[in-house]
């Protein structure tokens, strides 16, 4: 279940719906220089999955990206229960339930001894952190685009294609609203590629191997 990604970083994709539509859903493993794992964006747990995991290291943290990407946040949280849960502040609101020890909002760098660079997207309601890896010149992220080259489902190409991603990097149309300050946005994204990264993965589509910059570039174009 484990794609490896690049030294230290594993994938693992699952299925996901939203409305009917089929987008899947993505949690990187990213291997810390102490031998502890760290989990962005969880997907379900399931038995095969966590003995891989536990093959790769101890998960000492958990990583909800953004205010949606929490759905399965509890039975990974309650599998590792020793790991540290982090998540955009607003979230604790929205999920009382949900265990979050430290708010994304203040954490830097010095989180993980620099081997993840938090870059926050400004402006936009999902409230999303991404995680530059130097070592490896890879953005983790969430919804910060999708990549869709096509869909086996009738449905879901037609909502590509009505949403403007069908065969090609951007963000939705529709889901343009989420993004209510667009100036803060651009200074966000224009903060992120001033880094040093040419891949990029996401959670929706599939991850960009190379020319990451261009991509991300073309899907903030509409602002």
């Amino acid at each position: 279940m484990l794609e490896p990604w690049s030294d230290d970083i594993w994938t693992v994709a699952a299925p996901h719906t939203m409305f009917g539509i089929h987008l899947g859903t993505r949690m990187t493993v990213v291997r810390l220089r102490d031998g502890t794992l760290l989990l962005h964006s969880p997907v379900p747990l399931t038995d095969d999955l966590a003995r891989e995991l536990k093959a790769l290291g101890r998960v000492a943290h958990i990583v909800c990206p953004n205010r949606f990407h929490h759905v399965h946040a509890a039975p990974m949280i309650a599998g590792f229960p020793d790991a540290k849960v982090y998540a955009p502040a607003a979230l604790r609101k929205k999920r009382r339930d949900l265990r979050i020890d430290t708010d994304l909002d203040g954490v830097t760098e010095r989180e993980w001894g620099g081997e993840l660079v938090p870059v926050h997207i400004d402006g936009c309601i999902l409230d999303e952190t991404v995680f530059v890896h130097p070592a490896s010149r890879t953005v983790i992220s969430a919804d910060l685009t999708e990549n869709f080259a096509t869909s086996d489902d009738r449905y879901t190409r037609i909502y590509l294609k009505l949403a403007g991603l069908h065969g090609r990097v951007g963000w939705s149309r529709f889901f343009r609203p989420l993004y209510r300050d667009r100036r803060a946005a651009l200074r966000s994204v224009d903060r992120l590629l001033e880094h040093d990264f040419d891949r990029l993965i996401i959670a929706h589509g599939s991850p960009l191997a190379r020319d990451a910059k261009a991509g991300i570039r073309k899907t903030f174009a509409w602002m």
